[in-house]
C-alpha cells in the first residue's frame, strides 16, 4: 500500500520542496496550504500530489482535512514563519500572535488531529520543520526565537511522552535560507531588505537543500530515529557568524 504523506505550508519554498521530494520518493503527498492556485500548479505538474486548502490557524480547517484522510504516515509540520525584526521593547503584539499561532499552534492543531492516524498506520513519522532560532536566540529575533523555541520544545516533548508507540519524532532546524518569501515576509515586502539579508553570502542553502535532508530523516529504517538535523550553509557557522563576500571593485 502506498504510504501517505502531508505536508503543510506547501504552497511554496521548503514545503513545495518537500511535497516534490517525498512524491518522488513514491509517496501519496497531500499538499496542504492557504493559496490554493499555487497547489493546482503543484498537482497538474506531479500526478502524486493531491491538492488541500489548509489553515493551520484554524481548526475547522484542520478539522476537515483530517477528516479527508483515511491513513497518514507522514505528516510535515513546515507551515511558519517570521513577522519583523523589531527589539522585545518594540515588538508588536499582534506580530507575535501571528508567529504563535502559525508556528506553534498551528503545529499543535495538525499533529492532535493526524497523530491517532500516525499511530495506527504502525510506522509514523512526525516532522517538525523548526529553525536555529529554536535553538540559539538572537538580536531582533524575540518573537520568532520565541515561537521556534517552543516549537522546538514541544518536539522534545512528543518524543518523551510517544516512546513506545510506532512514531517517530523528527525536528528539521535549517539556518539560512533562501526562499522566494521567508525574508520578505519578514521585511513587510520590503524586497531591498530582504536580499541583503543574503548579500555577499555564497551559497546559502536553498528549499531543495532542506527537503533533501527532510527525506533522508523520513526514509531511514523505522528503528532509526533522527532526533534533530541541523542544517546551514557552510558560510554561516552562528546566527551571528555569516561568511560575506565582497564584491570586486
Amino acid at each position: 500500500m502506498t504510504k501517505i504523506a502531508v505536508v503543510t505550508g506547501a504552497s511554496s519554498g521548503i514545503g513545495e520542496a518537500t511535497a516534490r521530494r517525498l512524491a518522488a520518493e513514491g509517496y501519496d503527498v497531500v499538499a496542504a496550504a492557504r493559496r490554493r492556485d499555487r497547489l493546482d500548479k503543484l498537482a497538474a505538474e506531479v500526478p502524486s500530489i493531491r491538492p488541500v486548502t489548509l489553515d493551520v490557524t484554524s481548526q475547522e480547517s484542520v478539522d476537515a482535512l483530517a477528516s479527508e484522510l483515511d491513513r497518514c504516515d507522514v505528516l510535515v509540520n513546515n507551515a511558519g514563519g517570521a513577522v519583523g525584526l523589531e527589539p522585545v521593547a518594540a515588538g508588536r503584539v499582534e506580530d507575535w500572535q501571528v508567529m504563535y499561532d502559525v508556528n506553534v499552534l498551528g503545529a499543535l492543531r495538525m499533529t492532535r488531529a493526524l497523530l491517532p492516524r500516525l499511530i495506527e498506520s504502525g510506522d509514523g513519522v512526525l516532522v517538525m520543520l523548526t529553525s536555529v532560532a529554536g535553538l540559539v536566540s538572537y538580536e531582533g529575533g524575540g518573537g520568532y526565537c520565541a515561537a521556534k523555541h517552543a516549537q522546538t520544545s514541544m518536539t522534545e516533548t512528543l518524543r518523551l511522552e510517544l516512546c513506545g508507540e510506532p512514531v517517530r519524532i523528527i525536528e528539521v532546524a535549517p539556518g539560512m535560507v533562501r526562499t522566494e518569501e521567508f525574508a520578505l515576509t519578514r521585511f513587510r515586502g520590503d524586497a531591498e531588505q530582504a536580499a541583503k539579508v543574503y548579500e555577499g553570502v555564497p551559497g546559502p542553502l536553498t528549499a531543495d537543500d532542506v527537503a533533501d535532508v527532510i527525506t533522508f530523516a523520513v526514509t531511514r529504517p523505522s528503528h532509526v530515529n533522527i532526533d534533530r538535523l541541523v542544517i546551514r550553509p557552510r558560510a554561516q557557522a552562528a546566527q551571528h557568524k555569516v561568511h560575506r563576500v565582497t564584491p570586486a571593485g
